[in-house]
């Protein structure tokens, strides 16, 4: 007897579950060698929006009290997790995102390179862009990190994996926590993605990635009062939407151009871009 195939539900990772959108609401993906329907992607909402940063601020805490060289090992983990599964991910990005397969093939590769450079920064990066402030009194003086709290992201249409890994890393290396807006394009890697966090070591609400359309949900992100910073690579439209509303509601907006060719140059100046500094006075000889 024949049976029917059973096909994939692709859902978005918020809280460490996997969810559909609140509103029932999808779009097709097709996929791309044959262009026959590949798959119905949720159409996250405003409200699963808000839903996810409740999830990522409930997060963050733990997370950013966690020791920085835990955070690196956990990382690490995610390097390794991601290698062995990464054939996986190479059909994600052949199928679903017109990525031929040796660009495919590198670009997971670039992808796990920047997982593991970011795991190394972890236990680091307080040291490069902190201090010990010289100053003419009889006190110690040092400049200290900390993480903002809740960072979203507007991923590129492309890369659409590195992209959103290169912007992920650099603001949970600290200890915040991400809501991440994957690829409107090619939003498929990014829930595989999903379903590797989700056996990680990483826990549930760190890294929140929703899919859907950025016309819908930007007016959001930039006005969202507790997400303490944006880093999206947008239009020059929805940065001006960005940079209005995230100055009325006083958070970091971070720019990038929408070509997602600034993927491979992410570093620690990404870092720093959503930590806060604090500098301590303490009595010497006391």
């Amino acid at each position: 007897m024949s049976r029917l195939a059973i096909t994939k539900t692709p859902k978005a990772y918020v809280g460490g579950a996997f969810i559909r959108s609140e509103s029932g609401r999808v779009f097709p993906i097709q996929e791309t060698e044959t262009k026959s329907f590949f798959a119905n992607i949720p159409q996250c909402t405003r409200k699963d929006l808000r839903n996810a940063v409740e999830s990522a601020a409930k997060a963050g805490a733990g997370w950013a009290a966690r020791t920085p060289y835990n955070r690196g090992q956990i990382l690490y983990r995610l390097g390794e997790m991601i290698e062995a599964r990464s054939s996986e991910m190479v059909e994600a990005l052949t199928h679903t995102s017109a990525t031929p397969m040796a660009a495919a093939k590198d670009e997971v590769g670039r992808t796990i390179d920047l997982i593991v450079h970011f795991a190394g920064w972890a236990d680091k990066y307080d040291q490069v862009l902190g201090n010990s402030n010289t100053v003419a009194a009889p006190y110690f003086n040092f400049t200290i990190s900390e993480p903002s709290g809740v960072i979203g992201i507007i991923a590129p249409d492309a890369p659409a994996l590195l992209g959103l890994i290169a912007q992920v890393m650099p603001a949970i290396v600290s200890g915040n926590s991400v809501v991440a807006l994957a690829s409107e394009l090619a939003p498929y890697p990014a829930i595989v993605l999903g379903e590797m966090l989700a056996t990680s070591d990483l826990p549930g609400g760190v890294v929140n990635i929703i899919t859907g359309f950025r016309q819908e949900l930007v007016d959001t992100f930039a006005t969202h009062t507790h997400l303490r910073g944006l880093d999206a690579s947008v239009n020059q439209e929805q940065a001006v939407k960005l940079e209005v509303g995230g100055a009325s509601s006083v958070k970091r907006v971070k720019i990038r151009n929408a070509d997602g060719a600034w993927a491979d140059s992410v570093g620690l100046h990404d870092i720093r871009s959503f930590i806060e500094f604090k500098t301590v006075w303490h009595p010497v000889g006391i």
